[in-house]
């Protein structure tokens, strides 16, 4: 089925091991604030909140743990920031008052839609259609060329095993336009322990592209396409809010599995732009043998792969009358069992994407060919190695988790430690 050829192509696990090298780029002036952000009553950190410098483009996430960091221009000193999370109030604060390690609050937003809003709709399918619609009115019709932040991380069971980030420059064509979206890699890097990865090493074809497909406006044909929309069932649910905006909630699911590939989830639509605001959904894994070996794209003839979760997220930001693409993830875990071997490996592949700045392609800026990625590419045989603390400079980035953090440090300690051992070789063979 065509649609599951589409799903593969952004969904595919690989397995190889390679190294590369990478370039670093220059640094201006700048500015970084530090902080946490957690629920106001029960002090629970919040996960994927939106930071926003009022009067730019300039924005990041927060990560699991709820911290975030910031860099602005200093020219912006003066800016405040808004705060936004699905299902709470926005919270604007000046700048100035984010001093080192602060902890900002964001309070439950509570939600009331009038029966007009509601009744607007005979029922939520319609509703959903008209999102489609509507897209290249509510969403962007010109050219536009982001800076993204992607980060790709891989566990096998509760361990990190390995650790690829890169900021890329994304050319964002229209939705309307059937011009692919095209991706140039900026400064990256990589920490990958080999050892924990036994004789199976588990990469994500696609890279930041995976996160990228995730834009359901742009790419529909990846989950809803005019044909596989009537086999779903749309259910409003309780309406919420996000950036102080109403939206409608509506899950979905197919009706009686009628897809190769099924999802489940929900769409959060603006009440008043009918806009897409997210979409969070999942792959269907219950039936394992239909879904064995399902993502897939490459693997020793003796090993079987069994996805246990994919769960799939995109955000979306409004600026003006338009919205633009803003953030997106994806999580998968999968079972992989090896002829022959009694015990199977659990490995869980993350990878997540945040737009950290954007502009209106006026200046009709391109990527050469000869710099754009592949769809295809495996990234972390694009990159090697792990730089010192201020390799990103003033770039916005995804503060790392603890665990990820520790990880880096004892992966990076490895890498100096081989250097060093090389390092000593040369030195002792040379006359």
């Amino acid at each position: 089925m065509e649609r599951t050829n589409k799903f593969k192509m952004y969904s595919n696990i690989f397995f190889a091991l390679l190294f590369f090298t990478v370039s670093v780029n220059a640094q201006s002036a700048f500015k970084s604030y530090n902080g946490k952000i957690i629920d106001g009553k029960t002090n629970k950190a919040l996960e994927a909140a939106s930071l926003h410098i009022n009067g730019t483009n300039i924005g990041t996430i927060s990560n699991s743990e709820g911290e975030f960091t910031l860099k602005v221009p200093q020219s912006y000193g003066d800016s405040k920031v808004m705060i936004s999370l699905l299902g709470y109030n926005t919270y604007v604060i000046p700048l100035s008052e984010l001093s080192a390690n602060s902890t900002v609050k964001l309070y439950t937003a509570v939600t009331t839609l009038s029966a007009v809003s509601i009744s607007a709709f005979k029922d939520a399918k319609s509703l959903v259609r008209k999102v489609f619609d509507d897209k290249n009115k509510n969403f962007q019709n010109e050219s536009v060329y982001m800076t993204a932040f992607y980060r790709e991380t891989i566990k096998r069971r509760s361990r990190n095993v390995s650790l690829t980030e890169a900021v890329v420059n994304i050319l964002k064509e229209p939705n309307a336009s059937k011009s692919r979206d095209a991706i140039q890699l900026g400064k990256a890097r990589k920490s990958t322990d080999y050892k924990r990865l036994d004789t199976v090493s588990v990469k994500l074809q696609g890279g930041p592209f995976s996160t990228v497909y995730l834009d359901i406006m742009k790419y529909p044909e990846y989950i809803f396409t005019e044909e596989s929309i009537q086999s779903y069932d749309f259910v409003f649910n309780e309406p919420s809010t996000i950036n102080n905006r109403n939206v409608y909630v509506v899950d979905f699911k197919p009706v009686d599995n009628a897809f190769e590939v099924n999802y489940h989830g929900k769409l959060f639509i603006d009440v008043e732009t009918l806009a897409l605001v997210s979409a969070n959904y999942a792959l269907d894994v219950s039936d394992m043998n239909k879904t064995k070996n399902l993502l897939v794209r490459k693997k020793p003839s003796d090993i079987v792969v069994y996805p246990l979760e994919a769960i799939y997220k995109v955000d979306y930001k409004a600026k003006g009358s338009k919205w633009y693409y803003s953030y997106s993830n994806l999580s998968l875990k999968f079972k992989v069992n090896k002829k022959r071997e009694i015990f199977n490996k659990v490995y869980t592949l993350s990878s997540e994407m945040a737009v950290t700045d954007w502009e209106v392609n006026t200046a009709d800026k391109k990527i050469k060919n000869k710099d754009k990625l592949r769809p295809t590419v495996i990234i972390t045989d694009a990159i090697s190695g792990f730089s010192d603390p201020n390799f990103w400079g003033e770039f916005n980035l995804i503060e790392p988790d603890k665990s990820i953090e520790t990880a880096i440090n004892k992966i990076k300690k490895s890498i100096e430690k081989q250097q060093q051992s090389d390092k000593g070789k040369t030195v002792s063979g040379t006359p």
